[in-house]
């Protein structure tokens, strides 16, 4: 699956989890290398914490040659100065099952 319909996937399935927010980690390719990203999913809106992103909600936030190594669900909404991790790191195929979210 690319990344868009990924994205795509995972945003349709946080719609109805409002209480969740699922954190991606991985890596963009940058001039002749690579460099790190993070990328939250929350109420079906991804949000980019380390790159800018395209204003246009319907472009997907990462780039097709984005490498994801892992997600992470996390309790919503999300408080950084306590955050309650509920699952993972795990590869990000495991939060394409809407049960995953639990």
């Amino acid at each position: 699956m690319g990344v868009a319909p990924l994205l795509a996937a995972l945003e349709a399935i946080s719609r109805s989890r409002a209480d969740r927010v699922l954190r991606l980690r991985g890596s963009l390719p940058a001039g002749d290398g690579w460099e790190p990203f993070e990328l939250l999913i929350f109420r079906g809106f991804s949000s980019s914490v380390s790159h800018p992103t395209a204003f246009d909600p319907d472009q997907p936030a990462l780039p097709e040659a984005a490498r994801i190594a892992s997600a992470e669900l996390l309790q919503g909404p999300l408080d950084p100065a306590q955050e309650r991790p509920l699952a993972g790191p795990a590869p990000v195929e495991a939060f394409l099952d809407p049960a995953g979210w639990r």
